[in-house]
């Protein structure tokens, strides 16, 4: 027999059904419409999560929704009562409607067991979206239009199951006082034990931890500046303090969270992850990253950068290199990685390499840099960690003699200002002191040289905006040669000189 043949018979064998019925569990959604008609109390336990559409047959989902409208006005929900908002004529299994609610009334079981019913009801309302999507997935890749890529259809597929995900967690509803008082509490509990006492994930620079509380939960904070001011030296710095200092603790329903420091995603729009590597590993063993790739370290030196690297190898910093990412492309990779691998800091390297919708593109970059400011803040609150997003500032800076950044100078788009929770801008005087060198010997240079002295190493990280905290500007010390910021010695906290 030919192969078609037998694959066809297969296909045909009863024992293979070529449609199945949908998950449901008719009895459970009986069993709680009854005991919310004998007693209105039952609705409560599951008005926080379930809702008419949950139920798989229409009359269920009709007799709940009334049900819930005539207790949320504060009316008894009572087969009595019920019978008025359905059509008369309504034929239930050979059952009129005052039949059936009078049935469903007389074999509903205790109301303890309500609770148990709804989340029987709502698991298989997410099971039923599931095969849905399942469905659509197989016929989108049947019959995708041409303009419809494949990736793109991964990324649709990954963003309705992530928001599947957060859905079939049963939301909590209402806190009372008291418990928002205790989330809060554990808050100052969890800043009390984290090292340095912040709320939120230390940077690893002192002053601006002080500053911020830390890298606050849901919060987009933006790290403008000029090119050559060391936006990129900033997001790496932070991003390897965090992960350097991430340490595990294990909840009670095995989950994992940072004790300490964080699991770092970040996305190098600019740079391949080679040079993101390179300038770490010069960061952190004082080689400047100029030496090593011109192969010019000595023995010493590659000790301790095979020493470095030894030591890194656990590291959770997990590096994405992809140039030209869209917004959506970018948040479906992000959620993949804290499915994954677990993640709590986000670095974009930088803003105005990602690329909003086609639609938008098209409206002009104004709308498209909205878009994905405020695609970075809704990732933000959904994934619920801190993302750290650089950004270009405008060429109108150049033209001031004071060259300090301010809000206004945020380039493209004034929603980077509205969306941002912080606005840190970065500046360093030396960089446009170092070209205005005058003639060796002049009374200009002796004044010129004692200016670049005071400014020498040194950085401002100034905070334009902030929604928690106070603005100002903070002193940090920058090594070019390494490309590495670090806390400023300031004179009263040296020590005593003897």
């Amino acid at each position: 027999m030919a192969p078609q043949d037998a694959t066809a018979r297969t296909l045909a064998s009863p024992a293979t059904p070529l449609y199945r019925t949908a998950p449901h569990n008719i009895e459970a959604e009986q069993a709680l419409l009854g005991a919310i008609l004998i007693n209105n109390d039952a609705f409560y336990r599951v008005s926080d999560f379930l809702k008419p559409a949950h139920f798989f047959e229409t009359v269920h989902q009709k007799i709940f929704d009334i049900a819930a409208n005539l207790i949320r006005v504060g009316k008894t929900a009572t087969p009595i009562t019920l019978k008025t908002f359905l059509p008369p004529d309504l034929d239930i299994a050979g059952l009129s409607v005052s039949q059936y609610l009078a049935r469903l009334a007389a074999e509903a079981t205790t109301v303890i067991n309500a609770e148990d019913y709804g989340r029987t009801i709502y698991d298989l309302a997410i099971r039923r979206d599931l095969i849905r999507i399942g469905d659509d997935m197989v016929n989108v890749a049947y019959e995708a239009p041409v303009e419809f890529s494949p990736q793109n259809q991964i990324e649709d597929a990954e963003r309705r199951l992530y928001e599947l995900a957060e859905l079939g967690q049963y939301g909590s509803g209402f806190l009372r006082f008291i418990d928002a008082m205790t989330t809060a509490v554990d808050m100052a509990a969890n800043a009390y034990r984290r090292e340095g006492g912040l709320s939120g994930i230390a940077t690893g620079l002192k002053d601006v931890d002080q500053y911020m509380g830390g890298l606050q939960k849901s919060d987009l904070i933006i790290v403008a500046g000029r090119p050559g001011m060391g936006k990129t030296s900033l997001a790496t710095n932070i991003a390897y303090n965090v992960a350097r200092a991430f340490e595990p603790r294990t909840l009670s329903d095995g989950t994992i969270e940072a004790a300490n420091g964080g699991r770092v995603g970040f996305f190098s729009l600019e740079m391949s992850a080679e040079q993101l590597a390179t300038r770490i590993i010069s960061e952190q063993t004082d080689i400047p990253s100029s030496t090593i790739r011109r192969g010019q370290i000595t023995e010493n030196d590659f000790d301790r950068i095979v020493a470095f690297t030894r030591t890194m190898q656990q590291l959770p910093l997990y590096i994405d290199e992809t140039g030209g990412l869209s917004i959506a492309q970018l948040a479906a990779r992000a959620r993949r990685l804290k499915r994954q691998r677990g993640l709590d800091f986000l670095v974009i390297d930088y803003l105005q390499l990602l690329q909003g919708s086609t639609r938008r593109a098209t409206e002009g970059r104004v709308q498209e840099v909205t878009e994905i400011t405020t695609g970075l803040k809704a990732l933000a609150k959904e994934l619920e960690l801190p993302i750290l997003a650089l950004s270009q500032l405008s060429r109108q800076v150049e033209n001031r003699d004071d060259k300090h950044p301010q809000l206004s100078d945020l380039r493209e788009s004034g929603s980077i200002e509205q969306d941002a929770d912080v606005v840190l801008f970065l500046f360093r005087e030396e960089y446009y002191l170092k070209n205005k060198e005058p003639r060796a010997g002049t009374e200009e240079h002796f004044k010129w040289q004692a200016e670049m002295d005071a400014v020498h190493g040194k950085a401002e990280v100034i905070i334009g905006k902030q929604r928690h905290g106070p603005t100002g500007t903070i002193q940090l010390q920058f090594k070019a040669d390494v490309t590495r910021f670090s806390n400023l010695a300031q004179e009263e906290r040296l020590p005593s000189h003897f």
